[in-house]
C-alpha cells in the first residue's frame, strides 16, 4: 500500500505530529491528487477533539482540499493529469437510495463516506487532507476553475458549499432580504454569495467589530441583532444562520415577514424553543440544510469561476506540526479572518 506524508492526531485532543499514512489503491475509476492547499473547518476540531462521537484515531483531519492530479485509473473519463481539482465533505455514496438516485448524495441513507474520520465501504478508514496527497473516486473530484486563487478556493469546499446549498434551494434573488446571522468563517461566504446572486443583504451580529468587513463584502448593513429585533420586525424573506450559538428563537421568527424562512447551517448543540404560535401567525418556517451533493457543489464552484469569489484567508505554515495546534485554539477563539488554510507543501 502506497503512503504519504501528514498530519495526525494519533489519539482524541492529541497534539499534531507528522507521520506517514496510508494511500486508497488508485483503482480503475480512482485520481490521484497531489494537494496543494488545505482548509482547517471548525467541524475539524470537533472531531479531532471527539467533542461529536466516537472518533476513529490516528486521524488524519481535512475536508476542504484543492490539488492537482498526478495521476489516473485506467477508466477515468472526467478527470486528467494537470487538472486543478478539488475535494470535499465526502468521497463516496451507495449510489442506490433515494436522495443519491436524485443526486443529493450529501443525504445518503445508508451513511455516505466521510472524507475523513470514516469507512469506505470496503471497511478501510478514510484519511483527509492534511497531507500531501490523497486518492479518491472520480465522481467524487470537482473541478477547480483556474481564474480563482487556488489556496482561497480550498474553503469553498465545505464552507462554500454549505451556505450557498441553502441559498440556492431557497432560491435567494434579487427582490429578496436575507440576514446572514455571524460573519465567520460560513457567514462571509454567505453574504459574498447572496450579495452576488441579487439580494439586499444584511448581517446580524452581536457586536459591531465587523461591521466595516461586512460591508466590504458587499452587505446592504451590518446589524447588531439585540438592537433591531424589534425595529426589523416582518423585515427579511430569508435568515441564515451560521452561529453555534443558542438563539432566541421567537423574536427572530418575528424578524421575518409572512412565508419567510429561517434556516440553520450553525447548530449550537443544545435543543432550542420556540412556541408554534411564531410560525403559525406569519407561515414561517425553521429549515436547515447539510453541505451539497456532488453536483451542486461543482456548480457553486463554477459560480465562484464566474463571480470572482473566493474565501478570505490566513495561510498556515506546517513546517512546525504545532502550528495546526495553534490554529485550532484560534479559531476556537473566533480569532481568524476567516478560514485558516494549510500551505501543503511545508507538511
Amino acid at each position: 500500500m502506497s503512503k504519504t506524508t501528514a498530519l495526525i492526531a494519533a489519539t482524541a485532543g492529541a497534539s499534531f505530529e507528522k507521520a506517514e499514512m496510508p494511500l486508497r489503491e488508485l483503482t480503475e475509476t480512482a485520481v490521484a491528487i497531489d494537494i496543494k492547499f488545505s482548509g482547517i473547518c471548525h467541524s475539524d476540531i470537533h472531531q479531532v477533539r471527539d467533542e461529536w462521537s466516537e472518533g476513529i484515531f490516528p486521524m488524519v483531519p481535512g475536508h476542504e482540499i484543492v490539488g492537482v492530479v498526478s495521476e489516473v485509473g485506467s477508466g477515468v473519463t472526467k478527470h486528467k493529469v494537470g487538472d486543478r481539482v478539488g475535494v470535499g465533505v465526502f468521497v463516496d455514496s451507495c449510489g442506490t437510495c433515494d436522495p443519491c438516485q436524485r443526486g443529493m448524495q450529501n443525504y445518503c441513507r445508508t451513511g455516505n463516506v466521510q472524507t475523513y474520520n470514516g469507512r469506505h465501504y470496503d471497511g478501510e478508514e478514510s484519511y483527509g487532507g492534511y497531507a500531501r496527497q490523497i486518492v479518491a473516486d472520480q465522481d467524487f473530484v470537482l473541478k477547480v476553475p483556474e481564474n480563482i486563487d487556488f489556496a482561497a478556493a480550498a474553503p469553498l469546499l465545505c464552507a462554500g458549499v454549505t451556505v450557498w446549498s441553502p441559498l440556492q434551494h431557497w432560491k435567494v434573488g434579487p427582490g429578496m432580504k436575507v440576514a446572514i446571522m455571524g460573519l465567520g468563517g460560513l457567514g462571509h461566504m454567505a453574504v459574498k454569495f447572496a450579495v452576488a446572486m441579487g439580494a439586499e443583504t444584511y448581517v446580524l451580529g452581536h457586536t459591531a467589530a465587523k461591521a466595516a468587513d461586512a460591508k466590504a463584502m458587499g452587505a446592504t448593513d451590518y446589524l447588531i441583532t439585540e438592537d433591531v429585533k424589534e425595529s426589523h420586525e416582518d423585515f427579511f424573506d430569508i435568515i441564515l444562520n451560521t452561529i453555534s450559538a443558542d438563539l432566541d428563537l421567537d423574536a427572530i421568527l418575528k424578524m421575518l415577514k409572512v412565508g419567510g424562512t429561517l434556516i440553520y447551517v450553525g447548530i449550537s448543540g443544545n435543543d432550542q424553543k420556540f412556541h408554534p404560535f411564531s410560525l403559525i401567525t406569519g407561515l414561517k418556517s425553521i429549515a436547515g440544510a447539510n453541505t451539497g451533493s456532488i453536483s451542486g457543489t461543482q456548480e457553486m464552484l463554477d459560480f465562484c469561476g464566474k463571480h470572482d469569489i473566493v474565501s478570505d484567508i490566513e495561510m498556515v505554515d506546517a513546517s512546525d506540526a504545532s502550528s495546526i495546534d495553534a490554529a485550532y485554539t484560534r479559531v476556537v477563539n473566533s480569532d481568524v479572518r476567516y478560514r485558516f488554510v494549510i500551505d501543503a507543501s511545508t507538511i
